[in-house]
């Protein structure tokens, strides 16, 4: 039980890695599947909200859970205090810097549906 409890923690770690990068760059999938904005919109707001108003994402507790049960340590913060941060941002990451890493996730991909829909208005012969 306990080694199954590790790998599904594991398992969470990848699938939360997973989960942001899409919210970061999954409105890059418009340009070859359109149908995935009903995926990718409600994915890029909650994380972008999740960024701004520092709330904690609900794999990072279960993630611990997991952890605990297979008797490895939990750690204090959310994943990405615990796994990005050490790696991409230097140390002392201010909540100042969070909202405006949160800021960034909705521009980009706002710009990224600005260009997917002039796209395709021009495609139909309109402009936007």
């Amino acid at each position: 039980m306990e080694l199954l409890s590790r790998i599904a923690a594991d398992g969470i770690v990848v699938t939360h890695l997973i989960f942001i990068l899409f919210v970061i760059l999954g409105g890059l999938t418009l340009f070859k599947w359109p149908w995935m904005i009903w995926v990718h919109v409600p994915t890029a707001v909650w994380g972008g909200l999740v960024e701004l108003f520092g709330a904690p994402c609900p794999l990072t507790p279960l993630e611990n859970y997991l952890r605990q049960a297979g008797n490895a340590e939990a750690y204090s913060g959310g994943f990405i205090d615990h796994y990005i941060i050490p790696i991409v941002y230097p140390p002392g990451l201010t909540r100042q810097t969070q909202v405006v890493l949160g800021v960034l996730i909705l521009v980009i991909n706002f710009a990224v549906y600005f260009k997917v829909m002039t796209r395709k208005a021009k495609a139909r012969g309109r402009s936007v």
